[in-house]
């Protein structure tokens, strides 16, 4: 049995009701005992990565671990995510949400020159991990947050989440044995820090801090691809460097690959492999200049496989195929949700596409970009099975001067041969003035080099993206019109966090209740100097029992802590 997560105490308890009898529900709230054989679900993301993989066909990567992953799953060959860079994407997809329409589609909202914030999405939006906690799942988190309400630092988000949220490997013999499981591990490999120069004095402190974690995440790797084994897009010039560079990305996936088949193998000798489904993907393109924050296919498509255990997989889904169906990564939440047999809320603008509440097929799927750095920008894009469409409000170049990228040699490179007029047309385009509007045909043109949007041949294709990008930002509250200025002082007046205001606690005839005056807050509450529990119904209690409390709204300060001593 379990029992459901709902915005309001008075809601909440009546969905518990319509679910369950109040007794057998107090007897699950006391015990955190689930007699159920619902699958755990194991979340690993990959950074910075595309589908460079043997899987999806890449004969220069070197991924035996994921490719078997693949070979026992389903490859899906058309999933995107909603940014393509980080933060933003993180955020879609822990909330099943696209990030511009909670905030959060700045790059690094904390890091804004002007005034310092964190994205404060809808009193209605929660985590899908927490609703999974909420519906009796284990939650843990390994590696990296980077919500935009949260710092990218594990242990900075909200504390009701997850269960278990830290730096490291995870034990999968200390998890309970007596609930399902839901976990989310990054891997830091392949992040774009990993391409920076490791064999130079560092340019940067922010060099500095890239090289010393990728000394230490690849420490034993030996580097199996040469800079000849690798091809060269057209958008990049055809030189020693920066081969070199590309060749690093792909040695950098052996570490990943390397560090996703020790999981699989820990998760195997733990005995729980035949009870969890295992998603694996990146969460976002490849970490080199031109894909990473770019919504080209370079900087959005993404590798995406699912392994169900033969106990859980449905009828329709066969081992070693392949699902060409448009998937986007705002559709992680629902999906996840569907797969554990939760209920799916309303706030959602994600679809499920798998388990028993997968929707019909996409049309369409959405990319946003917004400021970058100290640089505003707004660009947004619309893409089907073949054409993709982007428009751009801001019409800079999208090959600028960014402190951090430009401490690549790659990107070096590029910035001498453009001075020196030393890189052809193609090359010069992504330093170039961008229209306002480009069309690519992605089956004839994947570098999407070629912009169609004055070609009388694809007229129709043009207007029926435009209304479908139109359409979009219309249904979600695109935020994107809104002065980041004006954003960050309505979620954070004055500049100053706001803090949550404390819960009250109340006793009533054995049990205490937890409520909130803060519209959106969720509570946690500690018995007797136990671990954090997400609240979502009365605790039993009795005699000499402590409870303490607190509260969270995304985005703001953790309230004080209330204490409660039951006479």
């Amino acid at each position: 049995m379990r029992y459901l997560y709902s915005f309001s105490l008075v809601s909440q308890i009546t969905k518990i009701r319509a679910r369950l009898s109040l007794a057998a529900s107090l007897l699950v709230l006391s015990t955190f005992s689930i007699a159920d054989d619902r699958p755990n679900i194991l979340l690993l993301m990959a950074e910075d990565l595309s589908p460079r993989i043997g899987a999806y066909g890449d004969k220069t990567a070197i991924s035996p671990n994921i490719d078997q992953l693949a070979e026992q799953g389903v490859r899906y060959t058309n999933a995107f995510t909603a940014a393509g860079v980080c933060a933003p994407s993180r955020a879609a997809i822990i909330s099943g949400m696209y990030q511009e329409s909670i905030g959060a589609q700045h790059m690094r909202s904390r890091q804004f020159a002007d005034a310092k914030y964190a994205a404060v999405p809808p009193a209605e939006m929660k985590a899908f991990p927490e609703l999974l906690r909420a519906e009796g799942y284990y939650t843990f988190n390994r590696n990296k947050l980077d919500y935009q309400f949260s710092a990218h630092n594990p242990g900075t988000g909200p504390f009701t989440i997850w269960d278990d949220d830290k730096r490291g490997a995870i034990d999968f013999h200390e998890l309970p044995s007596d609930k399902p499981f839901f976990g989310y591990i990054t891997f830091l490999g392949t992040h774009e820090s990993g391409i920076l120069p490791r064999d130079v004095f560092p340019r940067s402190r922010a060099h500095l801090i890239g090289q010393l974690s990728q000394f230490w995440l690849h420490w034993g790797t030996e580097d199996q691809i040469g800079a000849d084994d690798v091809e060269v897009p057209p958008y990049y010039p055809d030189t020693p460097i920066v081969r070199k560079d590309i060749a690093r990305h792909y040695n950098n996936l052996i570490t990943i690959d390397r560090q996703v088949g020790e999981v699989l193998s820990r998760l195997a000798e733990a005995g729980l492999a035949e009870n969890t489904i295992v998603i694996w993907t990146t969460d976002h393109g490849d970490g080199l200049p031109r894909a990473k924050r770019e919504l080209f296919d370079s900087g959005i498509q993404v590798p995406l496989i699912i392994r169900w255990p033969e106990k859980f997989r449905p009828a329709y889904v066969k081992p070693s195929s392949v699902d060409r169906r448009l998937v986007s990564l705002v559709d992680l939440a629902p999906t996840i949700l569907s797969l554990a047999e939760a209920p799916l809320p309303e706030f959602l603008h994600g679809q499920s596409f798998a388990g028993e509440e997968a929707q019909q097929e996409r049309q369409y799927v959405f990319a946003a970009r917004d400021r970058i750095g100290e640089f505003p920008d707004s660009q947004r894009a619309v893409r089907d099975h073949r054409f993709k469409y982007i428009r751009s409000d801001n019409l800079q170049a999208g090959g600028f001067h960014l402190a951090y990228r430009d401490n690549l040699d790659i990107m070096q490179e590029l910035w001498r041969l453009l001075e020196r007029g030393e890189l052809n047309d193609v090359q010069k385009q992504w330093f170039s003035k961008r229209p306002r509007e480009m069309l690519f045909d992605t089956l004839a043109d994947p570098h999407e080099v070629n912009n169609l949007v004055h070609d009388p041949e694809f007229v129709d294709e043009l207007e029926r993206l435009r209304n479908a990008l139109a359409d979009h930002s219309s249904s979600i509250g695109d935020l994107g019109s809104e002065d980041e200025s004006v954003m960050a002082e309505r979620f954070w007046p004055g500049g100053v966090e706001p803090i949550t205001k404390p819960p009250t606690l109340r006793r009533n005839e054995g049990f205490v209740t937890i409520s909130t005056s803060t519209e959106g807050a969720s509570l946690g509450y500690q018995q007797n100097g136990g671990a954090w529990r997400l609240y979502v119904d009365q605790i039993p209690v009795t005699a000499g029992d402590q409870i303490q409390a607190k509260a969270v709204r995304y985005g703001w300060s953790e309230s004080e802590i209330v204490e409660m001593t039951v006479d």
